[in-house]
């Protein structure tokens, strides 16, 4: 297993290389003026072409290239054309704050749909099977957006349950530790303002994390129905085990392996995918740190967010290779 992982790391090298490529070629093409939008229209083009020497922005491709990859290896991010701070040590609130929102997504699309694909599998056929697979169907169908406006309407507006933008109270701010809130006030022992972390994540919860919960009931469902076919299943039922132990002990187990597989990858994908529901809820996330930086042609900010999105990604596959031998002992890895 550890000479595996080792091996999954070193070709992860050539991987991110050619990442960083990739993203730094399509920032370089990018039509318009960094220098321009910093300054403004009314520059001058002295003051232009000083602030583009400065930002070595006068430089050939590959020099421009040669430096990004080399403050990379000391582990410099750069610094933000907009604020002028290192992106290192700013990005890390945006991204613990899209890190806790994409968590409490997952749970919920794990919670809710792998329970409703183990019971559609156990009910086959049934009112309540076409229902889940009815409402899975819609799940995957509905887009992000309308559904986080009509969340807000509804449960805001409406009803006036829940909040509707940022983190926490803005008369009541949470005082940041980890910078994950929930986590914070846990530490702090304040757990009124813990409930009130939690109320502002439901709604962008449900929102990010319909799609996943919808494709996660598909497919356990799926798996589900070819594992309680299986003839290992009938001698479990044979020697009077419970359905509830039969399901949950042993045929999800077996069952888990695909559903593992679209976990990781929905999770990477919430991961950088959540900049509309950042957007819509206000939500200071590591999408909504990269758009600002789209907007403002801040390019340390737009490379250095795709980067660590994109590396996180990675990283959870390998770890979602990993967990396959811990779950099913049948697969190893030499």
């Amino acid at each position: 297993m550890l000479a595996y992982a080792i091996r999954r790391i070193l070709l992860l090298i050539p991987v991110l290389i050619g990442m960083t490529i990739v993203t730094f070629s399509i920032i370089w093409l990018i039509p318009g003026n960094p220098a321009q939008t910093i300054l403004g229209e009314q520059a001058t083009p002295e003051a232009i072409a000083e602030l583009e020497e400065q930002l070595g922005l006068n430089n050939p491709f590959w020099v421009q290239y040669g430096d990004y990859i080399g403050s990379l290896v000391t582990g410099d991010l750069g610094v933000s054309m907009r604020t002028n701070n290192e992106i290192l040590t700013e990005v890390w609130p945006y991204l613990a704050a899209t890190m806790e929102l994409t968590l409490f997504a997952m749970i919920f699309a794990l919670i809710v749909g792998v329970n409703a694909g183990i019971i559609s599998a156990w009910k086959q056929n049934s009112i309540f099977d076409y229902t889940c697979m009815v409402i899975a169907l819609v799940g995957v169908s509905m887009p992000v957006f309308w559904l986080a406006l009509m969340e807000q309407w509804i449960f805001a507006q409406e009803l006036g349950w829940l909040p509707t933008v940022g983190r926490n109270n803005a008369r009541d701010p949470i005082e940041a530790i980890t910078h994950f809130y929930v986590l914070d006030t846990l530490i702090q022992g304040n757990f009124e303002q813990t409930i009130t972390a939690l109320r502002h994540l439901v709604l962008p919860m449900i929102a990010l994390g319909t799609i996943p919960m919808a494709i996660i009931a598909r497919m356990t469902r799926s798996s589900m129905l070819e594992v309680l076919r299986s003839d290992y299943i009938r001698t479990v039922q044979a020697k009077g085990s419970g359905q509830l132990i039969v399901i949950y002990k042993h045929a999800l187990k077996n069952a888990a392996i695909p559903v593992l597989t679209v976990i990781g990858l929905q999770t990477g994908a919430l991961l950088g995918g959540a900049i509309l529901t950042e957007t819509i809820f206000s939500w200071p996330g590591i999408g909504r740190y990269i758009y600002e930086g789209i907007s403002y042609r801040d390019y340390p900010v737009i490379q250095s967010g795709i980067l660590i999105v994109a590396t996180i990604f990675i990283f959870i596959n390998l770890l979602v290779d990993l967990l396959y031998s811990a779950i099913d002992p049948r697969i190893k890895y030499d």
